[in-house]
């Protein structure tokens, strides 16, 4: 199947077809996940460990964040 990008504001969006998502059990809150290795683009659903991972990375980023920020007040905090 041949398809073209769709333009969405500043963005390109690639349309999938209805029975295409029905046959894959998809729907707009599915949470999906991209790859690509430079010349191809994978996009499956994301396992529960994907969304498990992403959630952790952003505790994480966030924390970074935090301790960054706060550093002196959390360092005189833990005297």
């Amino acid at each position: 199947m041949i398809k073209k990008l769709t333009k969405v504001g500043n963005s390109l969006a690639l349309v999938i077809d209805r029975p295409i998502l029905e046959l894959l059990n998809l729907d707009a809150q599915t949470p999906l996940e991209v790859h690509t290795n430079g010349r191809t683009l994978t996009i499956s659903p994301a396992s529960e460990v994907d969304l498990q991972d992403g959630r952790k990375r952003k505790v994480a980023e966030a924390l970074g964040r935090v301790n960054k920020r706060y550093a002196k007040a959390l360092k005189r905090l833990a005297m």
